[in-house]
């Protein structure tokens, strides 16, 4: 078994993916420390799903599966709320969890291996979709089909499986699943039957 990593938790009601951008509001003290922390020491922290709880109050039960966030803007609101701009990194497995004297929760975590497969025949078509929103929406991947860096993406079978994850209207509960799943052909072949059944 690999060794577990402490990592702060924050407890959302939504699915943080890799490589997909998210934008919080911090108020509650709890989490202004764990910015701050994160700050000084120059890592991110863990975003879990809840199953149950809320995201305020007493700690919240997480999903056993997250991903790390890393902050890469932050501002204040027109309340006064300080404001996150946080990207998905690596994918975690919450091992156990602990929660600070503040109400902070910690999680024993263990880091996912990525696989760096290449896409399949069967998943050129799902490949071919994600360029054609991309190209739609714009945004931080213009150009997909030109650009030979670009394109190269587009043959990568978790990086294509991610970005669809992001951009098709899914559940939380459907990404989670997505992203309890290690085999980046398998998120690609549940994607296909989501979408087959729309």
């Amino acid at each position: 078994m690999t060794a577990t990593e402490t990592l702060p938790l924050f407890p959302l009601h939504a699915v943080l993916l890799p490589g997909a951008p998210l934008g919080l509001r911090v108020f509650e003290p709890r989490y202004l420390d764990l910015v701050a922390e994160c700050g000084r020491q120059g890592r991110g922290f863990g975003v879990c799903m809840i199953l149950e709880g809320e995201e305020i109050g007493a700690p919240a039960t997480p999903a056993a599966f997250g991903v790390e966030a890393m902050v890469e803007d932050f501002g204040t609101s027109r309340e006064g709320l300080l404001t996150l701009q946080v990207r998905g990194a690596r994918r975690f497995r919450v091992a156990r969890t602990r929660v600070r004297d503040n109400g902070l929760l910690l999680g024993e975590v263990r880091w996912c291996e990525e696989s760096a497969a290449a896409l399949r025949p069967q998943h050129a078509a799902v490949a071919t979709l994600l360029a054609e929103l991309l190209d739609k929406i714009g945004g931080e991947h213009p150009d997909l089909g030109h650009a030979s860096a670009n394109r190269r993406l587009l043959e990568q079978a978790g990086w294509v499986g991610w970005r669809l994850a992001e951009l098709l209207p899914l559940s939380d509960d459907q990404r989670l699943a997505l992203l309890q799943e290690d085999d980046p052909h398998l998120r690609l072949d549940r994607l296909l039957h989501w979408m087959d059944e729309d």
